[in-house]
């Protein structure tokens, strides 16, 4: 089975540079000539790096990472046709009327954002757009005019969903006329939840697991790219050990520098790299702004995890006893 986000996007890069951690806070406070400057950097060294696909969404430091790349792109035009664009939308920040953040798939919204993104990115059409967090109160219908609406216009090519399961996909799908291409969730060595529901299935463990039972599987077989956020877990296996650290994660800290040692590579690729290595060809959004962390990252593309040293590494990070 191919890798479905290369079927659709056959210029796609394996892996994603995630674009939360760009414009500083979570204010209105305008954006600034240093954080325009840390995201031509950033991208500069993910292009080195074979990274071209960019994950963004609106309410990414409040509209501000848009924002950023879009004056990024309007210094440097050229790289539009280099690039591919994804964004989300959504979800509601809470704000100062006193509403919680919350969530919202009505028709009016998802327009609203959209036009949104493409104004703070200045672009005309976007490659993907995410549903970012179900909406309890979705009316299916509503989205797939939403959906075919964007279509039409020409503002969007592809459409996916983020931290859905099997059966909120299918809902949408249901009334969407497009098929959803990626769905993004949380897939990464310190979240093995999505691995463990295939491996203690019908056993008393498999309680315990939070990860809608059937999700990884029914997005191989509808041709879904499944996107992983938080791949690196925040540095916890590619970074030193701490004698505050749990012994699973020190066990799995030191297979990673083993494995990084023997494949000349850094640890940040190995931890990638074993994501990577699942069938559903998995695409990690990396979530850091340092270009010299996204150049280390961009090194698991040459990784190559045989069946052993994969169930090594996950046998390692598991808290039950590495077994």
């Amino acid at each position: 089975m191919g890798i479905p986000i290369q079927d659709k996007l056959p210029e796609a890069s394996r892996l994603a540079l995630g674009c939360m951690g760009f414009g500083g806070s979570w204010t209105k406070e305008p954006i600034t000539a240093e954080q325009v400057k840390q995201a031509h950097e950033a991208l500069e060294a993910a292009l080195e790096a074979g990274i071209n696909f960019l994950d963004h969404a609106d309410i990414y430091t409040a509209g501000k990472a848009e924002a950023i790349f879009g004056q990024v792109l309007k210094e440097r035009p050229e790289l539009k046709r280099h690039l591919i664009i994804q964004s989300k939308c959504g979800i509601k920040l809470a704000d100062g009327a006193g509403l919680p953040a919350r969530y919202d798939f009505s028709k009016e919204h998802i327009l609203a954002s959209v036009k949104g993104s493409l104004e703070r990115l200045g672009l005309e059409r976007l490659d993907v757009l995410l549903l970012h967090r179900p909406d309890i109160l979705v009316e299916p219908d509503e989205v797939a005019e939403a959906l075919e609406a964007l279509k039409a216009e020409g503002l969007v090519r592809f459409f996916g969903v983020s931290n859905m399961s099997a059966a909120q996909i299918g809902l949408l799908q249901a009334s969407c006329r497009d098929p959803f291409i990626v769905n993004q969730l949380e897939l990464s060595l310190s979240r093995l939840d999505w691995v463990e529901g295939g491996v203690t299935l019908n056993t008393k463990e498999s309680a315990r697991l939070s990860f809608p039972e059937g999700t990884i599987e029914y997005c191989r077989l509808h041709g879904i790219q499944l996107q992983s956020w938080g791949p690196l877990s925040k540095g916890v296996f590619s970074g030193p050990e701490s004698d505050e650290q749990p012994e699973h994660i020190r066990r799995a800290i030191r297979l990673v520098g083993e494995l990084a040692e023997e494949k000349g590579v850094s640890t940040e690729a190995i931890v990638l790299a074993w994501i990577m290595r699942h069938p559903a060809g998995i695409q990690p959004v990396i979530g850091t702004t340092r270009p010299g962390r996204i150049r280390s990252c961009g090194e698991a593309v040459k990784v190559e995890f045989s069946r052993d040293e994969w169930y090594r590494l996950f046998a390692a990070a598991r808290p039950q006893s590495g077994s």
